[in-house]
């Protein structure tokens, strides 16, 4: 399937592209496809209604292509699409997602399109991975130096997936550092990541005290996840119950500054954790996230499928670059992550300026 379309004749009806499992607000993805008819299908859908309506629909054209949102398409629209030739990709935020958080129903800067699975999936190969897992980035020459230049490029400008936390002076929460620094990044524990990616039961809480346990003389500070913080989203574990182990911190702080003068970053399946790598910090990860078995992670969810050892650059390369696709938010037009990294730190400071 073709990610962005070419424009096409207006006189030609436009091949359609169903959406489902995307929330209604998410109208965005008409700038991602304008050579598409884009319909939005339902979401969270009995299947009697998919058998009866959509299907029909979707089989009209031949020219149909399918997206769905994670897994909240209707059950076994995978497979139905695979039965009737009909090109289907999954759907997630990219990387480098914006400057105020997706429950906040700001488009995303970045888009993966995935046809196996959704990239955080542990359970069975994924187009990320099978890019981690093959692609020859010793030979690619020119693929590693742009990944070497824009890493540095994401580390000058301090962005992050999301860049809603408040830039501050760290010292200030942190204190003087007088021994090791431990920082415990906390998800949303409903969140997808940990459900596919972790095959353990563990909450935000638990995490805290598996670090406590292992770093018994360490500073250990715990950083919620922007939502919860925001109340966008549940806490299913009270960080009050671990504050006699750990600092809990408070504010939405940028992920930059919270990783400054960190040693050592513990999460579960959070993208956090690979910031931190970018940074040469230590980490530790108790679920199996796309960052984890391949050399640089002290993993605690082995996977078999991944025995090939990769610098940070490669792995940087391979999702940042050749996975995430990402468009321009004022020319609607696609543009490569160098761009998108210029837009992004345009966009963070007209909103700080604000």
């Amino acid at each position: 399937m073709p990610l962005f379309s070419a424009t096409i004749a207006p006189a030609e009806r436009k091949p359609p592209l169903f959406l489902f499992g995307f929330s209604r607000w998410k109208t965005y993805l008409r700038d991602w496809f304008p050579g598409n008819e884009v319909i939005f299908g339902c979401v969270n859908a009995w299947p009697l209604e998919f058998d009866l309506y959509w299907k029909r629909r979707i089989l009209r054209d031949p020219r149909t292509e399918v997206l769905a949102w994670q897994y909240k398409g209707p059950p076994r629209l995978k497979e139905f699409c695979a039965r009737h030739g009909i090109p289907f990709h999954y759907v997630e935020d990219g990387f480098l997602r914006s400057v105020a958080l997706g429950a906040l129903r700001v488009p995303p800067l970045s888009l993966a399109f995935d046809v196996q699975d959704m990239y955080f999936n542990a359970e069975g190969p994924t187009d990320l991975e099978d890019i981690l897992r093959t692609y020859d980035f010793e030979n690619d020459f020119a693929l590693m130096q742009r990944a070497r230049t824009a890493r540095q490029q994401l580390l000058a400008s301090r962005l992050s997936k999301y860049n809603s936390g408040h830039s501050l002076d760290i010292a200030s929460v942190y204190g003087e550092k007088t021994r090791k620094r431990v920082l415990v990044i906390g998800q949303v524990e409903r969140d997808a990541s940990i459900a596919y990616g972790c095959s353990m039961k563990i909450t935000n809480n638990d995490l805290v005290r598996l670090a406590r346990q292992e770093n018994p003389e360490a500073q250990l500070i715990y950083k919620p996840h922007p939502e919860v913080l925001k109340g966008t989203a549940e806490a299913r574990s009270n960080p009050e119950v671990v504050r006699d182990i750990a600092m809990i911190l408070e504010q939405d702080i940028s992920l930059a500054d919270a990783l400054d003068t960190v040693d050592h970053v513990y999460t579960i399946t959070s993208l956090s954790g690979f910031e931190a790598l970018l940074r040469g910090i230590t980490v530790t990860t108790v679920g199996c996230p796309f960052y984890s078995g391949w050399g640089l992670t002290d993993d605690r969810q082995p996977n078999p499928r991944r025995g090939r050892n990769l610098s940070i650059d490669e792995v940087f390369a391979a999702a940042y670059i050749l996975y995430a696709k990402y468009l321009d938010p004022i020319t609607k037009t696609p543009i490569e992550i160098e761009q998108a990294l210029d837009v992004l730190a345009r966009m963070r400071a007209e909103q700080m300026a604000a």
